[in-house]
């Protein structure tokens, strides 16, 4: 296929490379500027004429265009005006490879730059393969026949199933009603594959669980609900008001509350622990021993094996790992991984440690993932357990490590590096001092605040508040601004777009938003 590629001078030396290199017959044109998102549809029909003009390239030789997926208006009009087809390439020059080597098969967009078109299409294949999966109802059946595989209310549980991820509504007793229900619809929104009830420790609050529960089940459809407490009472109030699942047995209650769960035939997560006795086991072997002991106990319900994954530190969070792989090794059932334990008290972002804890926890044949969001630096641990559960499944399921699989937990950095390249200008060169002098704007002034939903800005005159607008996007919000003419000093205006974007990427990062205060601490250095 013969292509022509549109570049700008900052880009040449990368494009130029990758294209030499291309299986496709490449002719390259680089336009006199520096960023190629300075260009215009209308200068890149001007600048292939020009070329056809002075005999450089024979447009009827020619089967597609190429031009930086940066531009910002739809490509079409160079099709018009020179008979080519016209593309949007990648944003990134250091992406043109994969568009070339994918060119035969890849349907290009005048409109969509070519790398979020490869994106958006390998993430629907990936979704596609685990919703066709879900959806099997015959593969479900047959899957839930072996002894690794159970039911939780209607959702399939186990080593065959993608790990399923149970959010903890922490000390759900003392929420009122309305914040139970937020908190539930949030971890649902997130991801959550089932919700469970976070008792209060150390307090009986069993008359407050029938209420609770006919609660969540209303909003939480065919989700499952379970219950965290070892009180006896506040477990059979939960089993008798319709909970999914218990947790958990251990030593010290699973008597007194085994009658009525295999009356009901609740599944129950069983540790290896007796509380009541104050006793925890201390050596792998003692945890696999104690738990096979209480597994035998409870062989008339279906149990989720939990080792109790250990912080880091703490006692052992290998000697942990280590239990799981050795009891998993020799007992079929389901295995829990309390990954919360970990994340929550590290003190660094959770969505490298839960998406290695989710990768560690397939090799181990986990089943169910818990955590609840209690710290500022956990918040989107269910978001981000849900999407790391379904890499792991589609890696599993292909054979592959968990990359290039069609959805990703990039949040910070990229995944390939940039191409540095710095175009040096003829120019004077000025330090920044910022503005000496604050005026106030006659227009007014604004507060501006965020929430995981969307940003609100308050126009104040004279210090009172006057009107406010809300949006989800810093441009459309200054758009509103500028329409309104509610800003009237350049300097203003700068100062809000500044803050506006700060906003909109708190609120996408779920980062802590406060006004005229920096978002991002500076990395440690050492």
């Amino acid at each position: 296929m013969k292509v022509i590629i549109i570049t700008g001078k900052l880009a040449e030396g990368l494009v130029k490379k990758v294209s030499a290199s291309s299986k496709q017959d490449v002719f390259v044109h680089v336009v006199n500027t520096p960023v190629a998102a300075f260009l215009t549809p209308r200068k890149i029909s001007n600048e292939i004429k020009e070329l056809e003009s002075i005999n450089l390239i024979d447009l009827n030789d020619m089967d597609m265009i190429i031009i930086p997926g940066l531009i910002r208006k739809d490509a079409k009009l160079i099709q018009e005006e020179t008979g080519i087809p016209a593309y949007k390439g990648p944003t990134e020059a250091a992406d043109l490879q994969i568009v070339l080597d994918a060119l035969d098969k890849l349907e290009l967009s005048t409109i969509t730059s070519a790398d979020k078109l490869i994106e958006a299409e390998q993430r629907q294949k990936a979704l596609d393969f685990i919703e066709n999966f879900e959806k099997d109802e015959k593969l479900t059946n047959k899957l839930l026949k072996k002894h690794n595989n159970i039911l939780v209310g209607k959702l399939p549980v186990g080593e065959d199933f993608p790990m399923r991820v149970l959010a903890e509504i922490a000390n759900a007793p003392l929420l009122t009603t309305e914040d139970l229900i937020k908190k539930a619809r949030y971890f649902i929104k997130s991801g959550a594959d089932m919700v469970d009830i976070g008792m209060v420790a150390g307090e009986n609050l069993a008359h407050k669980i029938p209420e609770m529960v006919s609660t969540l089940k209303q909003i939480a459809g065919d989700i499952p609900v379970s219950i965290d407490t070892l009180n006896p009472l506040e477990i059979e109030s939960a089993v008798k008001s319709g909970v999914d699942m218990v947790l958990s047995l251990d030593h010290g209650n699973c008597e007194e509350v085994l009658p009525l769960m295999e009356k009901k035939q609740i599944p129950a997560v069983i540790l290896p622990t007796d509380f009541q006795r104050g006793w925890v086991p201390h050596t792998v072997e003692e945890r696999v021993s104690s738990l096979e002991e209480l597994r035998e106990k409870c062989k008339n319900i279906d149990v989720v094996a939990d080792l109790i994954l250990d912080p880091i530190n703490s006692r052992s969070i290998v000697d942990s790992i280590m239990a799981c792989h050795q009891y998993h090794d020799k007992n079929p059932e389901p295995l829990f991984l309390g990954v919360g334990n970990v994340t929550e008290l590290l003190d660094t972002d959770s969505v490298g440690v839960n998406s290695l804890l989710s990768g560690i926890a397939m090799e181990l044949g986990a089943s169910i993932l818990f955590t609840p969001e209690e710290s500022g630096k956990t918040v989107r641990s269910v978001y981000e357990l849900a999407v790391s559960s379904k890499m792991m499944f589609l890696a599993k399921n292909r054979g592959s490590i968990p990359k290039d699989l069609g959805i990703n937990l990039l949040v910070f950095k990229d995944k390939r590096l940039p191409e540095k390249v710095v175009e040096e200008f003829d120019v004077p060169v000025f330090e920044a001092e910022g503005t000496k002098k604050f005026v106030q704007d006659e227009a007014g002034s604004f507060k501006i605040m965020v929430n995981e939903q969307e940003i609100m800005v308050v126009h104040y005159k004279n210090m009172e508040p006057d009107v406010a607008i809300v949006g989800k996007s810093a441009k459309k919000i200054y758009g509103e601004l500028l329409n309104r003419q509610m800003i009237s000093r350049l300097e203003h205006a700068a100062y809000l777009g500044s803050e506006l974007q700060k906003a909109e990427i708190a609120m996408i990062t779920g980062k802590n938003y406060t006004q005229d205060f920096e978002l991002f601490k500076k990395p440690f250095s050492i």
